[in-house]
């Protein structure tokens, strides 16, 4: 039990101090675990080992992990379809009447769709949507990202798939004894609590977070390069007829009109009583994520030929998104786009070009390519990755971005839909109804199996198998009792109640030097133990072990969605636990006092 006790420590060490990659970490405390019971097995009543290795590795074929897995291939077939797209966009032009309204309208939908998908592709869907309604208002992303970030986690808090915590808390309770927690057990308690997180992120973080000159500059810096892109406006294209106002073309949001070329005139800025017509070739510069955005919405303004549509069709890749540079002693140098021969050479599209400090006043065709240019290109995956061998064209790493297929996300949504139905009435267990929504988002072409891969998180996986092995580990040497009677004989003869909300505390202390995956696992035979001495139902406890171990709030490590607002957000450590702290301090008091109500403990 000590021994167990020491690698348990050490790991929750190294997972805290980050010195060492998280996958290292799991893989050496297995392998620690491995060796320490095989050399000092711990025999049943038949003299079998009860920690072989076959009883420690078995958390990677536990139903809560594969669960786990195959809702983040949803969530991603969900993300590769633009299938939230069309709320995301409605949000943002509601955005332009009532910004502040709409604003807490974005974060409060985006914390009830996280009760039922993973919080990662909510957070990457609505940051640029908050960006928007923030920057309308004058103000910056920096008071409103973390928020989203922490909403997620809350809304997260209200069904049994709204985090993977809840699933690895119902499936080692599972486990060792407890019945199946149902998806909506304890949805009463975690939408109570999620409202008054609610409360506190969306109106009293903004003000704790106040706008730093430095983030705002920050903000500006990184606003990304501008390309230079074409829209040819044909007959009954989506701008013909439109009329500048005020010298800008309220239609071309975020793109700045370089140059109009009308047939052999060039109508170039200030614009006035300018209407676009069939035939006229506008010239814009723009962000990448701005002409991704106008590719993705139905606004028809950027549009591809069917040449471009085909290509993409032709593999089962899809269409993707590249920067190339152009590179010293290419021979594109000199050349024009047109005297190039990219597309029939590669069968690229050319969306966009980017020469830094210079402002091009030409049509794309006429634009003679320099070493160092920088070219938005549109292709197949599969002509993507022949990018290697071209020694004209050098690819820039981490630019790979596949195009949403939007024609499927109808199918997507239906599939989670009834994903979610089929759990959510016990029509089936959710590890089947969870694989199957996964099988079919890929047999459906909503994502490939590379994209599939991708969602599938090596480090979610491991460090999920090396939390059920110690988990196990916890409960057979008798480690979990020792731990339950250690708390149960220092709070002796406090009542229930305050015996619940202690446990809250420490396991909310730990989550956020852990992690929510490792508490959960670790605390779930900690926690039954303690509710068993008390004589308490066990369900109450396995529910705040899951409201406390979903209180990542203090730290950005504790949480993946907290790293992933902390770039934009441009937020120090220090700011996590300035603003999530005291919402960790909250959750703890309204839970201690609603559960002895609620549980009637």
């Amino acid at each position: 039990m000590w021994l167990t006790f020491a690698i348990i420590a050490v790991s929750i060490v190294s997972f805290a101090a980050e010195k060492v990659p998280l996958e290292i970490t799991a893989l050496f405390t297995l392998a620690a675990l491995l060796v320490l019971f095989h050399f000092f097995p711990l025999p049943d009543a038949l003299g079998q080992n009860r920690l072989a290795p076959r009883v420690l590795l078995a958390g990677f074929a536990n139903p809560a992990l594969i669960t786990i897995m195959a809702l983040l291939v949803i969530g991603q077939g969900l993300y590769q379809t633009g299938a939230l797209e069309a709320l995301a966009r409605i949000l943002s032009s509601a955005g332009e009447r009532a910004p502040q309204l709409i604003l807490t309208g974005a974060l409060i939908s985006a914390g009830v769709i996280s009760a039922f998908m993973n919080n990662t592709p909510v957070v990457v869907l609505f940051l640029p949507v908050i960006s928007a309604l923030v920057t309308r208002q004058g103000g910056t992303g920096a008071r409103y990202f973390m928020p989203l970030s922490f909403l997620c986690i809350l809304g997260g808090m209200t069904s049994l798939i709204g985090s993977s915590a809840n699933l690895l808390v119902s499936g080692v309770a599972e486990r060792l004894g407890a019945p199946p927690i149902g998806f909506f057990d304890f949805a009463i308690p975690g939408v109570f609590l999620a409202g008054i997180g609610g409360l506190y992120a969306i109106f009293v973080i903004p003000r704790l977070l106040k706008p730093l000159k430095t983030r705002r500059d920050k903000a500006a810096i990184l606003g990304g390069k501008h390309f230079i892109a074409e829209i040819p406006v044909t007959r009954g294209h989506a701008l013909e007829g439109v009329a500048c106002v005020l010298g800008l073309f309220p239609a071309l949001k975020s793109m700045t009109v370089r140059m109009i070329r009308r047939g052999d005139r060039t109508l170039l800025p200030p614009f006035e009583d300018v209407v676009l017509q069939a035939g006229d070739l506008v010239s814009v510069a723009a962000t990448r994520k701005t002409l991704t955005e106008a590719l993705k919405s139905g606004s028809k303004i950027l549009t591809l030929d069917d040449e471009a549509k085909s290509g993409g069709q032709k593999h089962w890749g899809g269409l993707t998104l590249a920067e190339v540079m152009i590179s010293p002693g290419s021979n594109l140098v000199g050349r024009t786009l047109a005297e190039s021969g990219l597309r029939k050479a590669t069968g690229f599209t050319v969306l966009g070009v980017e020469r830094r400090a210079r402002i091009l006043r030409v049509t794309m065709n006429e634009i003679r390519l320099r070493s160092g240019d920088i070219l938005l290109l549109l292709g197949s995956r599969k002509a993507m990755a022949e990018l290697s061998a071209n020694r004209d064209l050098l690819l820039l790493g981490g630019s790979l971005h596949d195009l949403p297929r939007l024609k499927h996300a109808g199918f997507a949504q239906i599939v989670f839909l009834v994903t979610i139905l089929v759990a959510a009435l016990g029509i089936l267990p959710i590890v089947i109804s969870a694989l199957g929504g996964a099988g079919l988002l890929i047999a459906g072409k909503c994502l490939n199996i590379r994209q599939a891969a991708r969602a599938f998180d090596r480090k979610i996986y491991l460090l999920i198998g090396a939390s059920l092995a110690m988990s196990a580990a916890l409960e057979a040497t008798g480690g979990a009792l020792y731990i339950a009677s250690a708390m149960d004989t220092a709070l002796r003869g406090v009542s229930p109640a305050l015996m619940l909300s202690a446990w809250f505390a420490l396991i909310a202390v730990l989550t956020n030097v852990m992690s929510n995956h490792a508490t959960a696992a670790l605390f779930t035979p900690i926690v039954m133990t303690s509710a068993a001495q008390l004589g308490i139902e066990p369900v109450i406890f396995l529910h705040m072990l899951i409201f406390a171990a979903n209180c990542s709030f203090a730290t950005p490590m504790a949480y993946q969605t907290n790293l992933l607002v902390m770039g934009p957000g441009h937020y120090r450590f220090g700011d996590f636990f300035k603003a999530g702290a005291p919402l960790v301090l909250l959750i703890w008091l309204a839970f201690s006092l609603f559960a002895p109500w609620y549980y009637g403990i």
